[in-house]
């Protein structure tokens, strides 16, 4: 078996499960060894019932718990399920366990003998409940509970367990993986052999094992990213600008009619823009800009100036909810200026009659504002005289996508716009084929937002809070974590809890629903009539979280904040204080544990996303082995920008190192690198156009 070998070969996986882990993008005994763990279970010393205490109770992690079954557990129908009860422990001591659709678990619990329970410990009804706990014999618990078993992202189909079979079969070759690292670099970084850190983060024999796997594996990720993007820069020369940008009075005029005055930063990071777009060089530029500091306004003036000189100009969202957002911004600037370009829109989910015409347009109008998603970057478009490339929260998109996006045009300039708060030091490596300009100022007419978080039992005053809001005439996001009730998960969820608010809200109030699996043509749908206001409350997931701008909206009321990352919350608080209106952030804590409610303080304390990730950061520490990745970070299957900056700063003097002494790796010992990074750079693309 070879590392290229289909998935097939190993045994058990035949046509049907194939195309399941197809879903996943495993398609080789390679890529199957680097479908990473998400997790690991460590399971717990159990802990017998009676020496239980609160302190253990509100803990986020799983609990064991070792009792002597005293009573016969009960099992009842309901509507939808049955459910097994049984309590245990004495008065003072006692947990409720509940187990639904398993009345065969009675068999298992003998009467008089000792049980250990592993799951999640919460407060339900003021008592103490372990839902769907595992059940096992004390010897049986012992043997694994010293181990690491890892938990894997799946796809419908394909259980943990299968995950675990199929890997540890792939594991048992030896030597599958080529180490591409050069040996200096491996001895002087400390770094161990490439196919030991694959199988101990699989399988860590130790928690000492499993940090130096992961930092081996972090550091390729890091290494493979950095030298990909200086590998591509060292083989192109700076591409002379084609563009000739005159009348930069026009942008100054535009800026002059805007209803409010730029802010410094704004003004600084648009000068940048200007001269460069003037300069001998096309421009290779990153705005970093906090959520609500105005980057999409600079992106339009840009576009407008473009226009004005009678080029194209494209803007490339993550979302069809953004792409159709700033189509329709830009059209009304457009006509607020007194601008007669023309402004296409294109997306993945227009229909074929609708693409037609974007295409027809785009050839035809050579000073046209462009708009879309992946689209815009697919064969068929075909520009007539694009001269700027703009990405929208570049941490979406890959390297390569800026370059697939950049060729559909002769060598024009490219800027990109990202959110994620990155410290500048960390972008100079990730971005360092670009100039960087930071906008660090929110717009002086926009209010701080003002924040609280509360417990579960605020409900009902924040559902007051919402009507009386809606009956200023303003607007509310509601985001809970799940789409619908799940068993398995705990959490508010979509579906269900909009139906609650319908009947708590007053009955003129519109309540909306939009989550990720619903069309595109839904959720577009869906945001537009939020955004003309004919939904007062939209129930979301996360969906919302990128660049959508309703400046009505004045209340956002997060539920089971303790389930979001902060960077994440940051970035969803970032949807309110858009108009010039006071808003405000309202953080649900479901969750009793300690280490919650000091984590979601550091929001209720600020509105700035660097400190928020740098503090984050501290509160985690190194020992939070899975780091802070968000939504919204840039994506690493393990590495994370913040907690890895250290060894980020490392990957990235080890690839100037090569680079400077061999920029073709045509050396010797960088024959199999040279042949990595092909690979490297092929994966990459084929990731884009999935």
């Amino acid at each position: 078996m070879r590392q290229d070998s289909s998935i097939t070969e190993i045994k058990g996986i035949g046509e049907k499960t194939k195309k399941l882990f197809e879903k996943m993008g495993v398609y080789t005994v390679g890529d199957i060894l680097l479908h990473f763990p998400r997790n690991y279970i460590q399971y717990p010393h159990p802990v017998p019932i009676d020496e239980m205490t609160a302190e253990h109770m509100q803990t986020e992690d799983k609990l064991a718990i070792v009792a002597r079954i005293e009573r016969t557990p009960v099992t009842r129908s309901g509507r939808h399920m049955q459910v097994t009860l049984l309590v245990i422990g004495s008065p003072g001591h006692q947990i409720q366990l509940i187990w639904y659709r398993m009345p065969y678990i009675r068999n298992t619990l003998t009467h008089g003998k000792y049980f250990v329970f592993y799951g999640n410990v919460h407060i339900k009804d003021g008592k103490f409940v372990m839902e769907q706990p595992v059940v096992y014999t004390p010897e049986a618990y012992q043997e694994i509970e010293n181990c690491f078993l890892p938990v894997y992202t799946l796809t419908s189909g394909i259980t943990n367990n299968l995950m675990i079979k199929t890997m540890r079969q792939a594991l048992d070759e030896e030597e599958l993986l080529t180490d591409f690292l050069p040996g200096e670099i491996r001895t002087r970084r400390e770094l161990c052999e490439y196919n030991y850190a694959v199988k101990q983060i699989h399988f860590p024999d130790t928690m000492e094992r499993l940090i130096e796997a992961r930092k081996r594996l972090v550091f390729d990720e890091f290494f493979l990213f950095i030298m990909g993007m200086q590998y591509q820069k060292e083989k192109r020369t700076r591409q002379e600008n084609r563009f000739v940008m005159e009348h930069p009075e026009f942008v100054e005029d535009l800026i002059q009619k805007l209803p409010y005055e730029l802010t410094g930063a704004q003004r600084r990071a648009l000068h940048d823009v200007t001269e460069n777009m003037q300069g001998p060089y096309a421009m290779q530029r990153l705005i970093q800009g906090d959520v609500g500091s105005g980057k999409t306004i600079l992106a339009f003036l840009a576009m407008a100036w473009c226009a004005q000189n009678g080029y194209q100009s494209a803007i490339m969202a993550p979302t069809e909810v953004l792409a159709q957002q700033h189509y329709e911004t830009f059209q009304k600037l457009c006509e607020q200026f007194g601008l007669h370009f023309p402004v296409i829109l294109l997306t993945g989910s227009m229909t074929a009659k609708q693409k037609r015409s974007a295409y027809e347009r785009l050839e035809l109008y050579e000073n046209a504002l462009i708009v879309g998603t992946h689209a815009l970057i697919q064969e068929k478009p075909t520009y007539a005289n694009l001269a700027l490339v703009i990405t929208d929260e570049q941490h979406r998109f890959g390297v390569r996508q800026r370059e697939e996006f950049a060729q559909k045009g002769d060598m024009p300039h490219i800027l990109v716009m990202s959110a994620t708060p990155i410290p500048r030091t960390l972008a100079i490596i990730i971005y360092g084929d670009m100039d960087i300009s930071v906008v660090d100022e929110v717009p002086a007419r926009r209010l701080p937002i003002k924040n609280c978080v509360v417990n579960t039992a605020y409900r009902p005053k924040a559902y007051a809070f919402v009507a009386d809001e809606v009956k200023k005439g303003h607007q509310a996001y509601v985001i809970c974590p799940l789409v619908e009730a799940s068993e398995e998960t705990q959490g508010e969820n979509v579906i269900d809890y909009s139906k609650t608010l319908m009947e708590e809200l007053p009955s003129g109030i519109q309540v909306g629903v939009l989550h990720g699996k619903m069309k595109s043509s839904k959720k577009n749908e869906i945001m537009q009539e939020f955004a003309e206001n004919k939904i007062q409350v939209l129930v979301s997931t996360t969906v919302v979280e990128v660049g959508v701008n309703v400046p009505n909206a004045t209340v956002m009321l997060i539920e089971n904040a303790d389930r979001f990352g902060l960077a994440q919350l940051h970035q969803l608080r970032g949807r309110v204080g858009r108009g010039d209106a006071q808003s405000y952030c309202i953080m649900i804590n479901a969750s009793s544990a300690k280490t919650a409610k000091k984590r979601l303080e550091i929001l209720n304390k600020s509105n700035d996303g660097f400190f928020i990730a740098s503090e984050d950061l501290k509160l985690r520490g190194p020992g939070d082995f899975f780091g802070i990745r968000q939504s919204g970070d840039l994506v690493f299957a393990l590495a994370d920008i913040y907690q890895d900056a250290a060894v980020l700063q490392e990957a990235s003097e080890e690839v100037k190192t090569i680079l400077e002494e061999d920029p073709e790796l045509t050396e010797p010992g960088h024959h199999i690198l040279q042949k990595k990074m092909m690979q490297f750079q092929e994966e990459q693309l084929s990731k884009m156009n999935l």
